[in-house]
């Protein structure tokens, strides 16, 4: 008699491993099991006219995930799922990201980060003139608690829309989706250094619409938080936690 095992990794849409300076373009994703896009180890190639549609409560399904790769551009991706709309795992390097929206999904997130040994580090990592709606997170960048070392700078956020959007920038060196681990237990080990987000406007979901909760063990350098409008009905908080960031121009919320 043989017993079938079922297949325990769902499928992804779209997995790019190993190609180089390639175009991509035009090119819908619909429903998918898994993620919707990876690109790993692919350098120097672009993405253009990208279509991702999923419902907000499809599990695991992040648009695109990015890992392990030097040079990518991303241009006018509409994103709708049920997790991050644009990922970054270790390794990402030198990836540009314009004209795009997300929303529903859980945001533009970097990381998480942290939870595996010998992670390689993030670096110059920019988004620029995009818009979220209805988004769990806007913004993020994301930690374990009691990680493994690792690093991720250079990351900026530029002339951001966000429209009803929980948490729209978020710095979260806590993260700890479904209790996996003990909060406290020990500070991220995952250094964070030149970090911008820039002409941020529109409206939060949430009153605290800033949030840069850092590392108690190896706190954020070079956070810098410039022309920011954010307002929630009853008016909008933000809160620091092992940052003092360099605020720039006028900023609403006051910037803790």
């Amino acid at each position: 008699m043989i017993t079938c095992q079922p297949f325990s990794i769902l499928p992804q849409n779209l997995r790019l491993n190993k190609i180089t300076n390639s175009v991509i373009r035009d090119v819908t994703s619909l429903n998918s099991k898994n993620f919707h896009i990876a690109v790993l180890a692919s350098d120097n190639n672009r993405f253009e006219n990208i279509v991702i549609d999923a419902p907000g409560n499809s599990v695991n399904t992040d648009g695109m995930h990015i890992a392990k790769l030097n040079g990518l551009n991303i241009t006018n991706a509409r994103i709708k799922t049920g997790d991050d709309c644009i990922s970054f795992g270790d390794g990402s390097k030198n990836v540009h990201v314009q004209q795009s929206t997300c929303g529903p999904g859980h945001g533009f997130g970097v990381g998480s980060l942290g939870k595996y040994p010998n992670e390689e580090p993030v670096q110059g990592i920019f988004f620029r003139n995009c818009t979220l709606t209805g988004t769990t997170n806007g913004v993020r960048i994301k930690s374990w608690p009691a990680s493994y070392p690792g690093a991720a700078t250079d990351i900026h956020f530029e002339d951001i829309i966000m429209n009803g959007v929980q948490n729209p920038i978020l710095v979260d060196q806590e993260y700890c989706p479904n209790n996996q681990c003990k909060k406290g237990a020990a500070p991220s080990k995952v250094k964070l250094t030149n970090v911008s987000f820039r002409r941020i406007r529109g409206t939060s979901a949430t009153k605290v619409a800033v949030k840069i909760a850092c590392s108690p063990g190896i706190p954020c350098e070079t956070v810098e938080v410039a022309d920011i409008n954010l307002t929630f009905n009853g008016g909008a908080t933000s809160e620091c936690s092992h940052a003092k960031p360099k605020v720039v121009g006028q900023c609403v919320p006051k910037i803790c």
